[in-house]
């Protein structure tokens, strides 16, 4: 049994002790209406965190609960009128609910819970291919001697061909233009016309088909709604009249005071009246290690409040912030036709003319109508509208079944024309996340193993990004961790504690100025710690410097491999971020980017710019970035590349999304789309080929109807069969992301979370 230490609610005086058996938390903020919970578990376990979410929300007087990752905090807003004199009794089934959702056998999850409604978009097959499915099944049984009237069978291919007929008069009413819909139509009226129903039902099947296969690889249109505050959480406190209430976040005016919490998201651009806050900045502006603000310095919106806490001015609310800044960039963007370039468009509808004066004039000249049809018939709209999207969307699934989601046929084509990829470094080429790099030893008497073991001891229970990676190295490196006294955290320098009877001090360099800890020795022994790219933690023991921690934003694993493969694919890398040059040039030379391609310390508007510039300059340029400071920047590229788990504006905004977090699907999605084009000019060729040799004979020779029809329509059989080539997988130079096997997962996994044993890998990992 472990006693967990919370915060008493300023609601009541309950006891500010309560048994948990095997999940641990804290109370760290609580108020009327609203109180956070952090439970570490919940940055691990996401399975936990929805039977959690779905325990919580099920009590009575619940009205919203919700759960913040990053900061391992669950945030439930209550009715305080349900509450009553009852509060004691609801904050004992919150507490029971924490430990219960332990339970993995729990039968009630998230996920079951009935789902709203959401709007369908799906196609009505019946509606698109009932009739034309229905027309060729009467005209086979015709053939097979049943007796079925004509008429009837005429009347339903008619009725199916109305969708061809309509494109067709669409198309001549707006674009003032015989198109390839034309002479399909008019081939079938006239096959029909003739009592011939089997070849233009056949003909109609394979069109509406194609139509139907081309609409679902299409992404919508209209971009989705980003709205800013989407991002946000939907109220926020704020003091008014000497009071502190909660209001939604659009009801926030400039001049509001702003009370911000640990683990909360910053509502507004604005100035720190009060209190000291550790601030994770990445997701809006690059920085990979989180920032201190205090008194009279600014802070921005989008923003997570790690820890501490603040009351900050309002200066900009809205779509006036930095943030809202970034969504009206990228919502001025061109939108793209995000349906595939309509190859029978580009190709056939040249022909459509030529093949309608060539049929008419070898009908009037030969008296045969049956010649006029078949050459009406040899069309290469037909085959080429069928292979073309069966290809993409052979691509498309191929991709989705190896962690790439690609979401248009628009995305594949400009895929395969890329010859610049412009990288954001936090999170992208880098991890996203602090890690340490290096121990310098100042004192004789301790190793850097001891530096460590006092740093990470120190540290421990923190949950700032660098606190956690001092306590992760040293849990990977067995390094061991003792009990401290006399703790003390300082917001923004470091903490002040005592560890196996030395004196320490383990923070910032404003720390060890505060405490008149000298650092002259350490900058003539290591001149050049400040000159790579990493950062520093310095720990001072009895009033001198014994050591420093080096840390930094890790690269990621496959990070030199990918741009190696993309330089040799001859596809130029460009690296964009808003950390500062020194870092940049150190990331890019270890990675091998020119130094003439690194763009460093840049905003949303200056991604912008580069992105612009690239493109006008000739260039056919790919954006790969997680942040809301990335998604203008996505929007503008010629095709965009984000991760599942980047910010949501940013996986919304791109047009291919690497499910796995794992950069090399990038390579995979360039190899899927180069071998997606190849067919589909392939396929163009099986289809042209035939048709227009058969269109040149049937000029100096009759043509029989039907043997126009098996041309046309088996090369365009042919062709499709070729384009679901891609569901085999594409060969190629760039490399595809390595499967583990179940015991190479399990044992990384072990040692690289040893406080996280193997029940508690994430659902996403779980299916190896």
């Amino acid at each position: 049994m472990t006693t967990i230490a919370r915060s008493a609610s300023p609601e009541s005086n309950l006891a500010t002790t309560v048994a948990a058996e095997t999940i641990h938390y804290q109370v760290v903020h609580w108020i009327t209406g609203r109180f956070r919970i952090r439970i570490p578990r919940l940055g691990v376990d996401a399975e936990y965190g929805a039977r959690l979410l779905y325990i919580v929300g099920t009590l009575p007087a619940v009205t919203t609960a919700r759960i913040n990752p990053p900061a391992r905090s669950l945030v439930v807003e209550y009715n305080p009128k349900l509450f009553g004199e009852a509060l004691a009794t609801v904050q004992g089934q919150i507490f029971e609910s924490i430990q219960v959702a332990a339970n993995p056998d729990l039968p009630v999850l998230a996920a079951e819970k009935a789902a709203p409604a959401t709007e369908s978009h799906e196609i009505n097959y019946w509606e698109r291919l009932g009739l034309s499915a229905l027309g060729l099944g009467l005209s086979l049984g015709s053939l097979m001697g049943l007796p079925i009237p004509g008429y009837v069978i005429a009347s339903v291919v008619i009725a199916g061909a109305m969708p061809v007929f309509k494109r067709a008069w669409d198309a001549l009413q707006e674009e003032k233009q015989l198109t390839i819909d034309f002479l399909d139509g008019l081939a079938i009226a006239l096959h029909t016309m003739q009592g011939h129903y089997f070849a233009p039902s056949f003909m109609l099947g394979l069109v509406e088909g194609g139509e139907v296969i081309r609409d679902l690889t299409a992404r919508g249109s209209e971009r989705a709604n980003l709205n800013l505050l989407d991002c946000l959480g939907k109220t926020a406190f704020v003091e008014r009249d000497g009071v502190e209430v909660e209001v939604e976040v659009k009801d926030i005016v400039e001049g509001d005071r702003v009370v911000v919490y640990p683990g909360d998201q910053i509502p507004v651009d604005g100035i720190v009246l009060r209190g000291t806050g550790l601030i994770d900045q990445c997701k809006l502006t690059g920085e990979s290690v989180p920032v201190t603000r205090s008194e009279g310095m600014e802070v921005f919106a989008s923003t997570l409040l790690v820890d501490g806490q603040l009351v900050i001015l309002a200066e900009r609310v809205g779509n006036n912030t930095r943030a809202g800044v970034i969504v009206g960039l990228m919502q001025a963007a061109p939108v793209h036709d995000t349906r595939i370039e309509n190859y029978a468009a580009a190709v056939a509808n040249r022909a459509v003319i030529p093949t309608l004066a060539i049929g008419t004039g070898v009908g009037l000249l030969s008296g045969d109508l049956n010649r006029a049809i078949a050459l009406l018939t040899l069309d290469l709209g037909t085959g080429i509208r069928v292979s073309v999207p069966t290809t993409i969307l052979s691509a498309l699934t191929y991709a989705a079944q190896h962690g790439v989601l690609i979401r248009s046929g628009r995305a594949i084509e400009k895929l395969a024309q890329i010859d610049t990829i412009v990288f954001d470094k936090t999170g992208t080429l880098t991890q996203g996340h602090a890690g340490v790099t290096d121990i310098k030893v100042m004192d004789p008497r301790f190793s850097a193993e001891d530096i460590l073991s006092m740093a990470a001891s120190a540290e421990q229970g923190l949950t700032h990004p660098v606190a956690e990676a001092i306590v992760r190295h040293a849990r990977e490196t067995n390094v061991p961790l003792y009990d401290c006294e006399d703790w003390e955290y300082r917001v923004g320098l470091g903490v002040v504690t005592k560890v196996r009877g030395v004196d320490l001090r383990v923070g910032s360099r404003r720390m060890m100025d505060q405490e008149n800890i000298c650092l002259n020795e350490l900058n003539e022994r290591f001149p050049d710690l400040n000159s790579g790219r990493a950062s520093l933690v310095y720990i001072a023991g009895d009033g001198h410097l014994i050591g420093v921690i080096l840390y930094s934003d890790p690269m990621r694993n496959e990070s030199p491999e990918v741009i190696r493969e993309l330089k040799g694919a001859g596809i130029t890398p460009h690296m964009l971020t808003g950390d500062v040059g020194r870092v940049a040039r150190a990331v890019a030379k270890d990675l091998g980017i020119a130094p003439q391609n690194i763009y460093a310390e840049a905003f949303p508007e200056k991604k912008v710019e580069v992105v612009r510039s690239l493109h006008d300059s000739g260039k056919v340029v790919a954006f790969c970035g997680d942040g809301i400071n990335d998604s203008a920047a996505l929007a503008y590229a010629d095709v965009s590349i984000s991760f599942a788990g980047a910010t949501d504006i940013a996986r919304e905004t791109a047009d291919v999304v690497l499910m796995e977090d794992d950069l090399r699907g990038l390579t995979l999605a360039i190899r899927i789309a180069k071998q997606a084009m190849e067919i589909v000019w392939q396929n163009t060729a099986i289809v042209a080929i035939p048709n227009i040799g058969a269109l040149l004979s049937g000029i100096f020779f009759a043509l029989d109807p039907i043997l126009a029809v098996v041309i046309n329509n088996g090369t365009a059989i042919l062709a499709e069969l070729n384009g679901l080539r891609p569901l085999t997988g594409p060969g190629g130079a760039l490399p595809l992301p390595p499967v583990k096997d179940t015991k190479e997962f399990l044992a990384e996994w072990e040692a690289t979370h040893p406080e996280h044993p193997v029940q508690h890998i994430p659902p996403q990992h779980r299916s190896v």
